[in-house]
This record gives structure tokens, sequence and C-alpha cells, in this order.
């Protein structure tokens, strides 16, 4: 099929829930991707911060085959080997000491709400049910998670929505004390929020607001749904501060590619989840379990997490340097190891739309951010001639 065919075919029998970028994909390789007609793209975008090792990985192309063959799903009334190892080896990767698998972002923090609420009532004694967010947070699109999200964009139409949930405004740490009550269970934040617009959270805020979470028995949820498997320049973005949170949910990066997501924890916040009490038929199975043991060992063993803050480093330069020349076009630069953040001073979509055309896909969010998350093992050419191409596209050249 052409892209025309694919595009056609979709209009006829797909719900019309995406505004799909104007190219059909029919493969990938590294960070590259093809279009039906051989048309090449450099992938800035990683399938929104998942496929961090590139695309078709030969490492992670070999595990699939070879599990292919000996176990793929038998539901979690198993005991499975693959589980096992992955969880060693994720758990290695913090201070937490328990994970729950299950298959999206979404579903990793509707678990992390159920798990703090089911923690207080059966772990703790006490009638603590509400969540507080933050304004400009996406957490998901189930009725949970997105009621839990801080824009009201994506929550239209969709009432009457879940109570128990309570959003106050970003990096506000008065606000969030008088919201906390004797009622609030946890409070659930992103590092640094990506569909927000690339927007880290103060330092001070954030062992203000830990500090505040450990004064009033609150559980500290960290979402590193996006910023986790080594996208900041360290594994955890929460390790940068050298956090310890009670949960932390992770999906993307973890799966190299496939549907993955977890739910990490402290010992004593796993007291929520006894037997029963929460499941998924196929979270975690056997082979997505082994593609992400390799995908952490391959971070791992390669120094991506490293190699992300080095680069993120170089680019940072790279951009101020363009922002210093052209500080009508840009107003802010965001490098957060390689998850980045170029706000314009103006709506982006049609420089979006020109960046596209000279073969570039990134992401534009808030409406005037251009979003970069490329996979971790994107090159310093690649990032220059994108660099090339944004000054000559905000030049007009």
């Amino acid at each position: 099929m052409n892209s025309e065919d694919i595009k056609q075919g979709e209009a006829s029998a797909l719900c019309r829930t995406y505004a799909r970028y104007p190219l059909a994909v029919s493969r990938a390789e590294g960070t590259r991707l093809f279009t039906p007609e051989g048309r090449v793209y450099t992938d800035l975008l990683a399938g929104i911060a998942v496929c961090n090792l590139g695309h078709s990985h030969p490492e992670l192309v070999e595990v699939i085959c070879a599990q292919a063959k000996k176990l793929v799903h038998v539901s979690n009334l198993f005991y499975q080997e693959e589980q096992v190892a992955l969880a060693a080896r994720l758990l290695g990767t913090s201070h937490l000491k328990r994970v729950f698998f299950c298959n999206s972002g979404a579903e990793a923090n509707e678990g992390a709400i159920k798990l703090a609420r089911r923690y207080m009532r059966e772990g703790r004694g006490e009638e603590r049910f509400e969540i507080i967010t933050l304004s400009g947070s996406f957490h998901g699109r189930t009725l949970a998670t997105l009621t839990a999200t801080g824009q009201d964009k994506i929550k239209t139409g969709f009432g009457p929505l879940p109570e128990g949930f309570i959003t106050v405004p970003f990096a506000d740490l008065e606000a969030m004390k008088a919201a906390m009550t004797e009622r609030t269970a946890a409070v659930l934040i992103e590092m640094i929020q990506g569909e927000g617009g690339v927007k880290p959270l103060p330092e001070e805020y954030v062992r203000g607001l830990a500090a505040l979470c450990a004064e009033k028995g609150v559980l500290l949820i960290i979402d590193e749904i996006q910023t986790g498997v080594g996208r900041t320049g360290k594994f955890w973005a929460h390790q940068h501060l050298g956090l310890v949170p009670d949960i932390v949910t992770v999906a993307k990066g973890l799966g190299g590619g496939l549907p993955m997501g977890a739910v990490m924890c402290s010992e004593e916040v796993s007291k929520g989840f006894p037997p029963g009490s929460h499941g998924t038929t196929f979270g975690g199975n056997a082979l997505i379990s082994a593609v992400a043991d390799k995908v952490i060992e391959i971070i791992e063993r390669d120094d991506l997490c490293g190699r992300a803050a080095r680069m993120g480093d170089w680019l940072r330069g790279r951009l101020e340097g363009i922002k210093s020349r052209l500080p009508e076009q840009i107003a802010e630069v965001r490098v957060h190891g390689l998850m980045i953040g170029i706000e314009l001073t103006h709506p982006g979509a049609e420089v979006w739309k020109a960046l596209l055309e000279r073969g570039f896909v990134l992401n534009l969010t808030q409406n005037t951010v251009l979003r970069l998350l490329p996979p971790l093992v994107i090159t310093e050419e690649e990032l220059e001639s994108f660099c090339q191409a944004l000054e000559s596209v905000l030049t007009g050249k």
C-alpha cells in the first residue's frame, strides 16, 4: 500500500481520535523513519519517548524472536522467570522494593492511584483518598488519570468525572499546603511536565514538597512515564535531586517499543496490593518482560544515561547560540538530557510543518513549544543537522 491507500483506508475504518501527522511510516531503523514511497525522516520523537534504543535494535529483535519461540503469554496466573528477571533488574535501578507490571503509562498511574488509596485504608487504617496534582500535568486518558491531569482540554465531554482529585497551581507550595487535609492520600507529580511544554519543577519546590509530604504523612508519587529510563541523563529524573518517593510509575521507554508499564513502590506501601486486589491480563507477559529486561541491560551497559546527559549539554549550547541570534523567535530553551523544549515567541505550527518538510519528525506542544524526545542513540551529527534546519526555518532561508 502507498501512503494515500493507507490514509484512505484509515478514513473509512478507524475512529477519528488522532490528528495524524501527514505521513505514513512503513518501516523504521535506528533513528530513521521510512515512508512507503521511500522518503527518509530523522526521528526526533522516538514514538513519544518510547524507542529509546532507536528502531529495530538488533539485540531487541533477537530477544523478540527467541522469546516468541519459547513463551509469549500465559497470563498472570502463573510464575514466569522473565518477570522475575525483569523485576530484579528494574528495581536495581531504584531504591524501591516492589513492582507491579502493566501495559501503559495510564494504567501505571491508575494503579498508583489505586495503590495509594488502598494502602491508606487497609495498610494504615486511615480514610484518605484524595490525590493532589498540578496544573499543566498529564497523567493519562482513563477516567481517573484524565481527572488527575491538570489540563481541562482533555476532559471535555467525559463527565461526570471521578471524585477525589484536586489540582493546584504549578510549583506553588503554599497552594499545596492549603490543599492538603486529613483526606489527602498522595501527591502525584512529574519532575518535568512533558505534555505541559517540557516544564521542570523548580528544585526548591520539589524539596519543599517532599518535606511537606513527609510531615503530613502523605505519599509522594512521581510519574516517570516520559522522564524515566535514561531520558533526562539519569535512569530516573527524581534521582537528580536524590529524592525517595513512595511510588514511581514508568512506561514508554521501558518496553523498547512494546506496550509496557510498571508501578514501583516501597515495601511498606506494597501492603496496599495483597492478592486479588489488583490485576491485569497482559501486563508483564513473558515476551514483553524479556524485551524490557534487555532494554535496561543495554542502557546500563552502554551508559546511555550518561550519553543523554552529555548530548543534552552539547545541544543546550547549540540551541542557546541560536536563541541569542534570534531572540525575537525563541523565548526559552529547556534541555534535560534528551528531553528538549524550544519555546517560541509565537505559535509554532508553521515552524513544525517546515521542519517536517525538511525531514525532521518532532512534536509541537502547548502551541508554542517544539518538543524533542530523540532516541538515546541519536548522534551529534543528526542533532547538528536539526539545528541548522531550525535556524534556517526561523530566518526564512
